[in-house]
């Protein structure tokens, strides 16, 4: 108490700082921002559009090309659904009841944080390749998951999933359980509950969610790059597919086929900026609620 009587003397706040304090903060985030972000976006624009525009779209509509942006709308069409239902389902789970084993199960969603991608991939391998005990089953029976697009599915899933739990969990657990107590007691079932009182409560933090984890799906590398085989045309993603050309000395190519991917990147960064500027008020509401 005494500290804020100080301050309400001074007429300056505990953050406040001078004038020139403020504009070289501001100048050291711009520089930064403009250092680790701008230039490398401008750079993978610049070399994709060199040589015109022409070569541009002719590298994008080459066969290996479409057949890499093909899997990865894919990839991403079937992990990022299977992640929202996984996400609700844990979201709800902890927010809204008491078990054993509440915080193992909020660790575990947060281990893809903390493993390395190429370790999940390895883990896949470990699982179903041939020396594992699953592998010659599945050779028997003619089931490929390594090396095909279940493979990457999988491993695209393992690395995304924590994204849409991750924004729910706080929001579910500050709403509380009040508004489906009290649905339930009007006469209303499970389903009605979900579809009428929790769902629009979460709508814009699941959305939230949803864009992070189709971003991080279509931008995955090391735990795709493990499980893939990388055989061209059939098992590369878009960020594969990349490096394979980068690698061949195709720059053209490679910064095409890159610039792509960052554009995908920013639509998903304006889309979350939109939300926050049209529904920010909404938003804030539904955490407070």
């Amino acid at each position: 108490m005494a500290t804020s009587g100080l301050f309400s003397r001074t007429g300056r706040s505990p953050t406040s700082e001078r004038v020139g304090v403020q504009w070289l903060l501001i100048a050291i985030s711009l520089a930064f921002m403009g250092l680790f972000l701008v230039m490398p976006l401008y750079a993978v624009f610049h070399e994709a559009l060199r040589q015109g525009v022409g070569v541009f779209f002719q590298s994008l509509q080459s066969r290996d090309a479409q057949s890499a942006i093909r899997l990865t709308l894919l990839v991403a069409a079937i992990a990022v659904p299977l992640n929202v239902v996984f996400g609700i389902c844990a979201a709800w789970a902890i927010a809204k009841y008491e078990f054993k084993g509440k915080a193992f199960l909020i660790t575990l969603i947060d281990l893809p944080f903390s493993v390395s991608p190429v370790i999940s991939g390895l883990v896949y391998v470990l699982l179903f390749g041939s020396g594992s005990l699953l592998g010659p089953w599945l050779r028997a029976n003619g089931v490929e998951i390594l090396f095909a697009v279940p493979g990457i599915v999988l491993a695209t899933i393992f690395v995304t999933f924590p994204f849409v739990a991750r924004e729910l969990i706080p929001l579910m657990q500050d709403q509380g359980t009040g508004d489906e107590e009290a649905a339930i007691s009007l006469g209303a079932n499970g389903w009605q509950t979900f579809f009428r009182v929790t769902l629009p409560n979460i709508k814009w933090g699941l959305l939230y969610g949803v864009l992070l984890c189709n971003a991080r799906a279509m931008g995955e590398f090391g735990a795709v790059a493990v499980v893939s085989g990388k055989i061209r045309g059939q098992t590369t993603t878009m960020p594969l597919q990349v490096e394979m050309l980068y690698n061949e000395y195709n720059g053209t190519a490679a910064f095409a086929l890159a610039s792509l991917l960052a554009l995908l990147a920013l639509v998903t960064l304006v889309l979350k900026s939109i939300l926050e500027w049209r529904f920010g008020d909404e938003l804030a509401a539904s955490g407070r609620h």
